[in-house]
């Protein structure tokens, strides 16, 4: 499949067709990497890591807790 390369400010651009997008698991936001490798562009996407709340929680240290925050008086139907 040939596209054409484009400006995109100081940069240069290519489309990815949606059908290339959709069998490689692309889609707006996606991450990939991109690396040259024997003359040629290799974009491949990078497959996200599933977070657990253990290892969400193991990185909390005391020197990024933070403490209790005080939002004021209850206000409306908020207070039962």
């Amino acid at each position: 499949m040939r596209v054409v390369v484009r400006r995109w400010g100081n940069s240069l651009a290519v489309r990815l067709p949606k059908a290339v997008a959709v069998d490689c698991g692309l889609s707006e936001g996606s991450l990939a990497e991109l690396r040259l490798a024997d003359g040629k562009v290799v974009l491949a996407p990078v497959a996200r890591q599933k977070q657990s709340l253990e290892g969400l929680l193991a990185g909390v240290t005391k020197g990024n807790l933070h403490g209790e925050v005080d939002a004021g008086e209850p206000v409306g139907r908020e207070a039962w």
